[in-house]
């Protein structure tokens, strides 16, 4: 039972860490949602800015400057946090493939590897609540931005809303997290 729970919970925390990168380095955090007066497809990210040309399939990116350079809050944060949310995914997985049953990486000592179970469990319910909370993050500042523009009657001609890479920010934090309560909750 506890070899089936580990090789479980490692399925869905690997396919949950793909997710949290994929989502971290894809531009599609927020698109224009009005496609039937647009003749192209705006995507913002993390990192730049595309425009697809609806009618050639044409597409143009915008690099934001510099890490460094001024940003707005929201992309700041959320690059934060995503990021951090990346590395403890990542590093809990790596203690996690160690830790597993299957692997006979230290085979004689089950209680070492119980506990490298339990300290991924650990890491990957930490990853989840960052990359939860910049996915929320940015996701409530794009409400907030849209409420504000139509509370005081401004019309920018783009509408935008929550993109697929916010969504799977969301998705894989949500991953992420099943599989720490299943490796520190059920696996003892």
């Amino acid at each position: 039972m506890g070899a089936a729970l580990q090789v479980t919970a490692f399925g869905l925390a690997l396919l949950s860490t793909l997710f949290l990168l994929l989502a971290t380095c894809t531009d599609c955090w927020m698109v224009n949602a009005d496609d039937s007066l647009e003749v192209s497809h705006k995507c913002r990210g993390l990192w730049r800015e595309c425009v697809t040309n609806m009618q050639d399939g044409v597409r143009t990116c915008d690099q934001y400057d510099s890490i460094l350079a001024d940003h707005p809050v929201k992309i700041v944060v959320t690059r934060t946090l995503m990021i951090t949310a990346d590395l403890l995914a990542g590093l809990a997985l790596a203690t996690l493939v160690l830790g597993l049953d299957c692997i006979t990486f230290l085979k004689e000592d089950p209680c070492v590897k119980l506990k490298m179970c339990y300290g991924a469990g650990v890491m990957l319910g930490a990853g989840s609540i960052l990359g939860l909370i910049g996915s929320m993050w940015y996701a409530v500042d794009v409400y907030v931005e849209r409420a504000m523009l139509v509370s005081h009657n401004i019309f920018l001609g783009v509408h935008y809303d929550f993109g697929w890479s916010c969504w799977l920010g969301m998705a894989g934090s949500t991953g992420c997290f099943v599989a720490s309560v299943l490796l520190t909750c059920c696996l003892y």
